[in-house]
């Protein structure tokens, strides 16, 4: 085996982009990801140009004897976008997007981030369930789910991908779709990283806006039983084209007051639209409304001050199948006690066409229609850590008596117990007898790890 510095003189005559060692300018910026909390040191990162240096950079990984973590936007809560001591694979160069307008198609790079994407879609009105969060990376959302506004109408982000080119652990390149290596592309809608390097990923789109009605109505907290009450009863009935989010949380005035807020929004005709959301506008009536026409690429990026890079976070979440009064009350208990102004209690409405899709169609498992809760714990001040985690971890455990069997992959904290039980279920056996095809080695590991199944003996 080479060492280090030797694989990377030999690498860097080919590679086109930047390998970056401890010392080197820009290696501290480089390393980081969106958590703040997350402080690993890599032994190396490849900032990768393109296809061929993403192959060279498995390759360099292999010759040094480095584990490897790849990272897109690096918004994963847990901190799998870098490593400690590995390689980290930086795919943030990759930036190629083509728009074909007439087959309503995308493809994009690794690289790519959703508020990247959506604008160039949204030129031409069209779009594709993306994250809510808009400098959050298109690659690790859609491999692990892909929840996000047109989810209801549209299904997740990975219902919509038709195809991607991934990097294999042996440096080969391959496309996966429902055509080719259909049993790989069966694996990477919900499996993660853990069959390969997604190097470029192709989408159906669909027409959407440029204008939409969406946005946000708060109330304070004193009412926030009585308001998620309504919520849980108006998303009972709501259409397709209608996606609710409900949210506990500091105002943003400096007031330091606590609200519980409503965001809609409806990717339908305006006129229709705006019927849909009249009730949730008369509802209190609200201390603030901002509900009404908006740009869907606005909507995509307004809750993206909430969750500034460099912040400390640590995040619990779990799916709740009915939001019943007693969670309802738990919840509110809970943030009424929330130390941080930075923290907020999420509830994400799960109906609708991503709850269509049969368990066993893709690997991902969430496909059950009810509230996907998020206890988002975040704060600037390393002397908060402790309590911050602690207020993160009591909230979790007060709901354990309403919460259902099901996690979703791309929230779960990096000391989840049986991470990969959990958030893959039914579909655990299989997604191991492929990752014993395509990774026997289990090179891709960084990540919730699906482990090979074991040899069968003849």
């Amino acid at each position: 085996m080479s060492s280090l510095g030797q694989v990377i003189d030999r690498t860097s005559r080919s590679f086109m982009g930047q390998l970056v060692q401890p010392g080197d300018a820009g290696y501290d910026a480089w390393r980081r990801v969106h958590n703040g909390l997350i402080d690993k040191h890599p032994a190396a990162i490849a900032r990768c140009h393109g296809v061929a240096d993403v192959v060279d950079a498995v390759r360099l990984a292999r010759a040094a004897g480095l584990e490897v973590a790849v990272r897109g936007g690096g918004h994963n809560v847990a901190g799998l976008g870098t490593i400690e001591g590995g390689l980290l694979i930086d795919l943030s160069l990759m930036k190629g997007i083509h728009v074909d307008v007439a087959n309503r198609t995308a493809r994009a790079e690794g690289g790519v981030l959703w508020n990247e994407f959506n604008r160039e879609t949204q030129v031409h009105g069209l779009a594709t369930t993306g994250g809510v969060v808009g400098s959050t990376g298109i690659a690790g959302l859609t491999l692990g789910g892909g929840i996000g506004w047109l989810m209801p109408q549209y299904g997740l982000a990975l219902d919509n991908l038709r195809s991607a080119d991934l990097v294999l652990a042996n440096g080969r390149i391959l496309r996966a779709s429902p055509d080719e290596n259909a049993d790989l592309f069966w694996a990477i809608r919900g499996g993660g990283g853990n069959f390969g390097i997604a190097a470029a990923l192709e989408y159906n789109l669909h027409p959407v806006g440029p204008v939409i009605t969406g946005g946000v109505v708060a109330h304070p907290i004193a009412r926030a039983r009585d308001v998620l009450k309504f919520f849980r009863d108006a998303c009972a009935d709501l259409p397709d084209e209608m996606m609710f989010v409900a949210g506990l949380q500091t105002a943003p005035d400096g007031s330091n007051a606590k609200v519980v807020g409503v965001v809609a929004a409806h990717c339908g005709l305006l006129s229709e639209g705006e019927a849909a959301v009249r009730p949730l506008k008369a509802f209190g009536p609200p201390i603030m409304d901002a509900l009404g026409p908006i740009q869907y690429c606005a909507l995509n990026s307004m809750l993206d001050p909430a969750f500034p890079k460099g912040a400390l976070n640590y995040w619990k979440a779990q799916f709740l199948t009915d939001l019943s009064d007693e969670a309802i009350g738990t919840l509110v208990k809970a943030f009424e006690a929330c130390p941080s102004p930075m923290s907020h209690i999420i509830i994400e409405h799960l109906h609708g066409a991503a709850t269509r899709v049969p368990v066993a169609s893709t690997a991902c498992t969430l496909r059950t229609a009810g509230f996907n809760v998020v206890i988002v714990s975040q704060w600037t001040n390393p002397d908060e850590t402790e309590r911050g985690v602690a207020w993160a971890r009591d909230t979790f455990s007060a709901l354990r008596p309403y919460l259902a069997p099901i996690r979703y992959l791309n929230y779960l904290e990096d000391d989840a117990v049986n991470p990969a039980a959990v958030a893959y279920g039914p579909n655990l056996q299989r997604l191991r007898d492929l990752k014993a095809q395509w990774d026997p080695d289990n090179f891709f590991r960084q990540n919730v790890n699906i482990l090979p199944a074991p040899a069968k003996v003849m």
